[in-house]
């Protein structure tokens, strides 16, 4: 027999949504990804765009939907106000706002914020990625979040106490695009291989430079002009370099030594990270980020009683 639809889970980035709609046991039934992210969304409208994933998946009129993610941003839908740091993920999770749609319960989980003068930052959506990975409710955790911009969060007996943000994708697609490396890594860089031997290489060099890099960029243009580094190589390079570069900081950050990192991603940059992070001498607890943030957004519906 199949299982009852009891709500829909909504990851809404800046690009990019993600639906699931669930059985009261978390059970996937059916799933919805598309290019409907902030952007698009402003413009058809938050309710038009949720209201046609809803009937495409055939979720039955007036079941409850949480959402987190950019959708609960100042241009969003609703803003969802942050929480600040330190704060239980339960008590971000119980925050979840209404937003007005007809019939339906919609909630939208909010963000978390750290407010220090010297470092401020935001998250959305990685909190409920944080609350679905399945970390121990006693002691104190590291959690590395890759991405466009990656997030490094330290999680103490259940709450968030602080984070940092390295936008690591963001400057591999800036410096291929718009700088002299442009030359080096061409139109459209190469996808690139944790078995690769420069990114391995390159990356430790990051790592042994403490996250020092700076100096190294140009290495990669020279090294094309002078040995005759391919565009793939050097893709390879650039990302290695990167990537190291961030571990290394963030190592130094958190005082992490030879610690356990809890890494919740997905796909091949998932990959990458787990082998820079092995390069680091991290011991890996690895989680599928799909899957943690449909745990969180479980957890997020029973908090607000929208789970039967």
């Amino acid at each position: 027999m199949t299982a009852a639809p009891a709500f829909v889970a909504v990851d809404w980035g800046t690009t990019r949504l993600r639906a699931w709609l669930l059985d009261a046991a978390g059970g996937v039934l059916a799933e919805r990804r598309g290019d409907d992210g902030l952007i698009s969304a402003r413009e058809k409208g938050f309710a038009t765009v949720l209201d046609g994933h809803l009937a495409a998946m055939g979720a039955p009129a007036g079941l409850p939907v949480v959402t987190c993610g950019m959708v609960g941003a100042r241009q969003g839908w609703l803003e969802a106000p942050y929480a600040d740091v330190p704060v239980p993920l339960a008590a971000v999770l119980e925050g979840a706002v209404k937003v007005p749609h007809g019939s339906r319960d919609v909630r939208i989980v909010p963000g978390v914020a750290q407010r220090l003068t010297d470092a401020p930052d935001v998250m959305r959506g990685e909190e409920t990625q944080l609350a679905g990975a399945g970390l121990e409710s006693r002691g104190r955790h590291i959690v590395c979040m890759p991405g466009t911009h990656s997030k490094w969060v330290a999680v103490e007996d259940g709450a968030v106490t602080g984070f940092g943000t390295w936008p690591t994708g963001e400057l591999f697609s800036v410096l291929a695009a718009h700088s002299i490396l442009r030359h080096s890594l061409g139109e459209h860089p190469a996808a690139v291989s944790a078995d690769a031997p420069l990114f391995r290489r390159w990356c430790e060099t990051a790592l042994g430079e403490g996250g020092d890099v700076m100096a190294r960029l140009f290495s990669i243009r020279a090294a094309g002009l002078l040995q005759g580094l391919g565009g793939a190589d050097a893709a390879a390079c650039l990302s290695g370099l990167l990537i190291g570069a961030e571990i290394a900081s963030a190592s130094r950050r958190y005082r992490l030594g030879g610690g356990a990192v809890t890494l919740v991603a997905s796909g091949p940059l998932g990959v990458l990270y787990g082998a820079a992070l092995g390069l680091a001498g991290h011991a890996i607890r690895p989680v599928d980020a799909d899957e943690a943030v449909r745990a969180g957004l479980f957890e997020a519906a029973r908090r607000n009683g929208m789970v039967p």
